[in-house]
């Protein structure tokens, strides 16, 4: 059970309550995307190399 605030109902949170979030949850989701792009990155290397430099190519007029 995850509590939201320590404080009495009624009461301003204070300043130790304001700095607390879920800090680990963010963590979590930040750690999973990274492994995702990372497992996308090794199956679709090519294609993605591929898409960028066509990108690049289109924005700096070096395309053929």
């Amino acid at each position: 059970m995850i509590s939201v605030s320590s404080s009495r109902h009624g009461e301003s949170p204070t300043e130790d309550d304001r700095d607390r979030g879920d800090v680990p949850g963010w963590v979590m989701i930040t750690v999973m995307t990274a492994i995702v792009v990372i497992a996308l990155l090794a199956v679709f290397r090519e294609q993605v190399l591929t898409a960028v430099q066509n990108a690049f190519s289109s924005v700096t007029g070096s395309g053929g």
